[in-house]
């Protein structure tokens, strides 16, 4: 079960990294200009991921103490223990792209 479980969340995690690549891609083809020094869109989906998920975990954590709502510090998924905002924040940040590309559709109809 856990192993399905890891598995599935690395299927996500690339999936969302190429979704990122992509729209990175669309978006900076009109910026193309040639540098020295140029990051891969692999690295710069990356950087993405990891700081929508940074942002949206501040901006929980300071939800729920503005709140003074109590959370568990740790939650058991099987045999992981995670924190349960962390948790939540990458999830939202893997999904993010995914969304992003459903409102495109929609404009787009």
């Amino acid at each position: 079960m856990l192993v399905l479980v890891v598995a599935l969340l690395a299927i996500l995690i690339i999936l969302s990294i190429r979704e990122r690549m992509r729209l990175a891609g669309a978006r900076d083809k009109a910026w193309d200009v040639s540098e020295i020094s140029t990051p891969s869109p692999l690295s710069q989906a990356l950087t993405g991921l990891v700081g929508t998920a940074g942002g949206i975990y501040l901006s929980l954590v300071l939800l729920f103490t503005f709140l003074g709502l109590q959370l568990p510090e740790r939650v058991y998924l099987g045999e992981v223990q995670v924190e349960p905002l962390a948790a939540l924040s990458i999830a939202l940040a893997i999904v993010q792209p995914f969304i992003l590309r459903l409102i495109q559709l929609k404009r787009r109809i």
